[in-house]
């Protein structure tokens, strides 16, 4: 099991307690400091059965930035959308955690993890 961990984020740390708690084995990656690569992040998508624009923090200054909340949500547009989170990880809903056997969960509450376990 993997988590894409931000320290400084509560819902981050609260789920690795969670995880913590229930004595599971993870391994953390601080994807600010090691981001995932477009390919990962195409990985996870499939695995989380999701879009990029669901995993993207649209409300963060950068997201405003770059203007993406202005950005088609279509699948002509979901490589940009990609392309984005792979070059400002920062953007990345968090935590993610993913298990050996495919499974993942944008992990924003102990319900979405116990459902992972």
């Amino acid at each position: 099991m993997e988590i894409w961990h931000n320290p400084r984020c509560s819902k981050s740390r609260a789920a690795t307690a969670f995880l913590d708690e229930a004595g599971v084995e993870y391994t953390v990656r601080r994807y600010l400091e090691d981001p995932p690569s477009a390919d990962e992040i195409r990985g996870v998508l499939e695995r989380l059965a999701l879009d990029p624009w669901d995993i993207t923090r649209t409300g963060d200054q950068a997201a405003k930035d770059l203007g993406i909340t202005a950005w088609p949500k279509t699948a002509d547009e979901r490589e940009r959308w990609i392309t984005a989170l792979a070059e400002n990880p920062a953007l990345i809903q968090r935590p993610i955690v993913t298990r050996d056997d495919g499974r993942a969960v944008v992990a924003r509450d102990d319900q979405a993890l116990q459902n992972l376990l």
